[in-house]
């Protein structure tokens, strides 16, 4: 019987999506990427406070640093992927909360302090990243399946499989049988686990 598609394993970015990532022409890698990792630094700089408009500024800033630096990024020597976007999503949103600061005399200065030392000394921001990256990853790759599915069986996986409506219900809700839910369910979760592998290792 079918599982559910693997979210707690520790899914990497791909050798050669990397590679792909050098060629700044490669619009199809620039477009995966991103509809992976906006949402994810959008979501770690909301966490430490920021407003909107600083918040997409710090997507801008870590995209143009990620795109100016990819082909000096060493896999083998600078460490994992994500840990090294992860570190520049870090300081790019401590640059921004001192520019903040320095723009605004009546800002309160302690509070800049416990910004700026609930992201440097907060250990858990690493482990938020990742399950923010995760989780996204899963979005993307069930949008991209979605696209390729018939509603009807996308419906049976999602009922089913997300949000764990038994499967003969599914089947009554949806008129199918309760062998063709699993059957869909099964397929629709192999593909997005293929989705996620061929975007996913280091």
């Amino acid at each position: 019987m079918c599982g559910q598609p693997e979210l707690n394993s520790s899914p990497t970015t791909r050798r050669s999506l990397l590679a792909r990532l050098r060629d700044t022409r490669d619009d199809a890698a620039w477009l995966e990427f991103t509809s992976i990792y906006e949402p994810v630094i959008y979501q770690m700089t909301r966490r430490r406070g920021m407003q909107d408009a600083d918040a997409r500024e710090v997507v801008q800033e870590v995209l143009l640093s990620v795109s100016s630096a990819i082909t000096r990024f060493d896999l083998d020597q600078s460490g994992s992927f994500r840990g090294w976007l992860n570190r520049i999503t870090r300081n790019a949103t401590i640059d921004r909360i001192r520019a903040i600061a320095s723009r605004k005399e009546t800002l309160d200065a302690s509070g800049v302090v416990r910004q700026l030392d609930a992201i440097i000394g907060n250990e858990r921001i690493e482990d938020e990243f990742e399950q923010d990256r995760r989780k996204q990853l899963f979005r993307w790759a069930a949008s991209q399946v979605r696209q390729s599915t018939g509603e009807q069986n996308w419906m049976a996986f999602w009922r089913s499989t997300v949000e764990g409506v038994q499967v003969n219900q599914v089947a009554r809700e949806l008129g199918m049988s309760e062998g063709a839910v699993y059957v869909a369910r099964c397929r629709i979760i192999k593909r997005i686990r293929e989705a996620i592998d061929n975007h996913l290792t280091e």
